[in-house]
């Protein structure tokens, strides 16, 4: 079983790495300045003729004109006044949704400290739940509001990271592009394509997807129960290609009817990690240089194997109390260990909160790589173009530490890296990491909000330190034990996950108009090479040194202090 297990996550891989360049290109075709790929869509005979149409129709109803560039600061504001309405409409579904159509178990309107903090979870590409969706939200509210903000803030990421790779490529401008323009490309070309696509699959799976009511049946012990139903393969597909993570059903891509077969969380953790794994080749075709891009495509994988790697021997391993290797507790038999530790691995890697198994079973070593793979950034691929625009901001200061180590005037591509770029990246990593630490003390030092972890120990402080990394990160997954379902958590975690998005995105496209605006320099002997195995291990040491310094006293205190007293006979 384990080594036909492995088997699947080979084939996986390998899929990934054929179809990867491919859409990577494609991606690149769709925002790079040349219009020819857009022209052939345009054409009838091309399959995304209709999509073009669509496309077009936006533009005119929204007086877009595609032809206008924007600098920095106009792209940046775009990009928080598009994400703040958005905010405000999902929030007003909510606090209206009674009175809405298409609510055939008339579910009330949502509590507004709840509403908030969902409104800002699905608008920052979170998707943490305090909720259970089939008791809380109606079929509009999922479709309107939830699933169509599935893509626009996976958009969002998307066109911040097109929006710096275009400054890193530039040569002495200040334009980044049109975020209308881009946002509009990144729905209607990449994410509304690849989500009918897996929705078709994912049906022909049995994951549901109707409008009809919830039935309620007898069971053959004659208990009466009533079954959950709803447009779900529509919305799993998106939080999957868009790297959201929010679950139709509270139990995520555990429920049957998410994720019924091994083939359908084959398709699921394919989806979440195709555009992930594509950027990297995409910013290599932009700047010129495929090396590059696949220097960052290894980079992130390396990071992404040893995780799975310590996590598999960890689950595998003997129990020093149970006595037992391959403990199935909080697993999916349908799944197995293996598919349901490289899920748990992939899920907080690349900054989606889907689950296929309860985090909070786990190992406590695996527990504490999951903590890691967010706390460093969510880079290890990382959220759709979140992930990538975070590893580039880890690019700069690792090139700017090693010319300090030599002495010269840091380089990235030709462009020196100076004071601002560095300070706007060092803001951009410690924002995150303050809001981790500073919450989760916070939540420690308040009566009301420790009470509502369910075990002792080590393991309740991960359990709140694991919520506020989620929530900072942008991941949405949970530990699980801990009710997240009060004023205190439905407001800190919806500060956190606005900190945590926003306080990155904004450095990023700072630096973005601070790189477009300078001038290439020629390559000479001096110049240190960015596209070699070299730098990616030096840059593999920057992102771990800076991860374990900032963060292990507070995992010494959860997964670390928990494993040890573990192999001393005592668990929580």
């Amino acid at each position: 079983m384990l080594y036909n297990n492995l088997f699947q996550i080979v084939v996986l891989i390998t899929l990934l790495v054929i179809v990867c360049p491919i859409l990577g290109y494609y991606i690149f075709s769709i925002f790079s300045k040349e219009e020819n790929s857009i022209k052939n869509i345009n054409k009838y005979w091309h399959p995304l003729f209709i999509f073009s149409k669509i496309e077009l129709l936006i533009y005119k109803i929204c007086k877009v004109d595609k032809l206008q560039n924007m600098d920095w600061k106009k792209y940046l504001f775009s990009v928080l006044i598009f994400n703040f309405f958005g905010f405000v409409l999902l929030f007003i579904l909510q606090m209206i949704q009674k009175w809405l159509p298409l609510n055939p178990q008339n579910l009330g309107n949502v509590p507004i400290d709840l509403a908030f903090n969902t409104a800002v979870s699905f608008v920052t590409n979170t998707n943490w739940q305090n909720y259970a969706g089939e008791t809380t939200m109606s079929y509009l509210v999922q479709m309107v509001g939830l699933t169509v903000q599935n893509f626009l803030s996976a958009g969002t990421g998307i066109v911040v990271v097109i929006a710096l790779i275009r400054g890193i490529a530039n040569k002495e401008s200040n334009l980044l592009g049109n975020f209308w323009v881009d946002i509009t490309r990144s729905v209607v070309y990449i994410l509304i394509p690849l989500s009918i696509v897996i929705s078709i699959l994912l049906i022909s799976q049995g994951v549901v997807q109707t409008l009809q009511p919830y039935q309620n049946i007898e069971t053959i012990e004659g208990v009466n129960q009533t079954i959950p139903l709803g447009p779900a393969a529509s919305q799993v597909a998106i939080k999957m290609v868009g790297t959201n993570g929010g679950g139709y059903f509270n139990a995520n891509s555990s429920h049957p009817f998410e994720n019924p077969t091994p083939f359908s969380n084959f398709i699921e953790m394919f989806s979440l990690l195709l555009i992930p794994m594509a950027l990297p080749f995409t910013f290599g075709r932009f700047v010129g240089s495929k090396k590059q891009g696949r220097t960052l495509f290894f980079t992130m994988f390396g990071l992404l194997l040893i995780g799975f790697i310590i996590m598999l021997f960890s689950e595998n391993y003997l129990h020093p109390i149970l006595q037992q290797s391959g403990i199935m507790e909080g697993k999916e038999t349908r799944f197995g260990i293996v598919n349901s530790v490289f899920f748990a691995n992939i899920t907080t890697a690349v900054s989606c909160g889907a689950v296929n198994c309860a985090h909070s079973s786990l190992t406590p070593i695996s527990g504490l790589i999951l903590m890691l793979n967010m706390m460093l950034g969510e880079i290890v691929f990382g959220g759709v173009g979140a992930g990538l625009y975070g590893m580039l901001i880890f690019v700069l200061l690792t090139v700017f530490i090693s010319g300090l180590m030599v002495g010269r005037t840091p380089e990235y591509l030709g462009k020196k890296i100076e004071s601002k770029e560095i300070k706007m990246a060092i803001l951009a990593v410690i924002i995150p990491n303050m809001v981790i630490l500073i919450f989760t003390a916070l939540a420690l030092c308040v009566p009301s909000a420790y009470s509502q972890v369910s075990s002792g120990g080590p393991h309740s402080f991960s359990e709140i330190l694991y919520a506020f990394t989620s929530s900072a990160a942008n991941n949405g997954s949970a530990f699980a034990g801990l009710n997240g379902n009060t004023p205190f958590f439905n407001i800190f975690l919806g500060l956190s996950m606005i900190i945590g998005r926003f306080g990155v995105i904004i450095p990023v496209l700072i630096i973005a108009g601070s790189l477009s605006n300078k001038k290439i320099i020629p390559k000479s002997l001096g110049t240190f090479r960015t596209d070699t195995p070299l730098f990616a291990f030096i840059l593999i040491a920057v992102i771990l040194i800076i991860g374990a310094l900032t963060y292990f006293p507070a995992l010494s205190l959860g997964p670390i202090l928990e494993h040890l007293l573990m192999k001393s006979g005592i668990i929580f």
